[in-house]
């Protein structure tokens, strides 16, 4: 991975995203302060009022949730977005403190079918593609295996803001807990040599991704990544759904491993996928980051800017 820029003047970033990044600093800073099982419920709270009153997310995560789920209420519709901007804050302070969650997610033991699994391939030097998305905290799905003696990295998509992106980066590295990859041919190069090695990777797959394919995804079409089931076939890995799942305390988690998707063709796996975490968003739509645009749809690509599109799928208009 290339070495970090050491100072934001090396950065190409707008000045928008620097004061972002302060904010954010700032914010950080003062949780910080405060012990873990008051730090992270206390984000939470920052993250659901500051979402849900003065940003555009808390009208992002409506507008998907009513293109998905039409007939609810909007009373509950919008108590689902208040406790998904709370998760959303969670997850981001225990990002943040990434000792204390790891330490905590040590005496987990994950359950699943795919447990034993997961341990056969590691001591057959069999690679393991983990598919997750971002439901409940990931991070601490991945933690927990790692100090379960899973070799498991982490492929990742670089946030657009570069000076967030540096130091959320950098939480993680600082842990020594498995290698991170940045989508990128080079990101790609050294996830390959690590999974030829027989290690694990974590691969997030429920974002909108312009090159993807259409598919169905909790009943409406997305554009969806291949690239998890194609990287599995071609290297012989499992390709086993995983996640890390809040408990009612709102600290701790469950780590569970399914059963591995049986190896067919990347279509058919990737919508195995998809009705995997389907069953975890119907089931807990709370825990999933509403806040991403997964249905919107291309310019060039699709439906484009067809009339009558829901808020939810319109696309973002290129800058000139």
């Amino acid at each position: 991975m290339p070495a970090k820029p050491r100072s934001d003047s090396e950065l190409r970033g707008t000045t928008a995203e620097w004061l972002q990044d302060r904010a954010l600093r700032s914010a950080l800073w003062t949780a910080r302060r405060l012990p873990y099982h008051r730090r992270v419920p206390a984000f939470g709270a920052l993250a659901r009022r500051v979402i849900g009153s003065f940003t555009a997310f808390n009208g992002r995560m409506l507008e998907n949730l009513d293109y998905v789920w039409p007939d609810m209420p909007e009373p509950k519709r919008r108590a689902i977005a208040a406790s998904a901007a709370d998760n959303v804050g969670r997850a981001l302070i225990e990002h943040y403190s990434m000792p204390e969650l790891a330490s905590r997610m040590a005496t987990v033991v994950p359950t699943g079918p795919g447990v034993d699994l997961l341990h056969r391939c590691q001591a057959d030097g069999r690679p393991v593609v983990l598919m997750t998305g971002h439901f409940g905290n990931y991070e601490a799905a991945r933690v927990c295996l790692i100090a379960q003696g899973i070799a498991l990295g982490g492929l990742y998509r670089p946030m657009e803001n570069p000076y967030i992106n540096r130091h959320y980066v950098a939480s993680v590295e600082s842990l020594g807990s498995g290698p991170l990859f940045p989508q990128g041919r080079q990101g790609m190069g050294q996830l390959l040599r690590h999974l030829k090695g027989g290690g694990a990777s974590m691969i997030l797959n429920d974002l909108y991704v312009g090159n993807g394919i259409d598919m169905d995804f909790l009943g409406r079409p997305a554009m969806t990544s291949l690239s998890a089931a194609e990287l599995a076939l071609k290297l012989g890995a499992a390709l086993i759904p995983f996640y890390g799942i809040r408990q009612p305390d709102g600290l701790t988690f469950a780590v569970e491993v399914e059963a591995e998707i049986p190896a067919s063709d990347a279509g058919t796996m990737t919508a195995a996928f998809n009705r995997s975490i389907e069953a975890r968003i119907t089931a807990q739509p709370e825990q999933w980051f509403w806040i991403h645009r997964r249905w919107k749809r291309k310019w060039n690509k699709g439906k484009g800017m067809e009339p009558g599109l829901h808020p939810a799928a319109l696309p973002r208009k290129k800058s000139k």
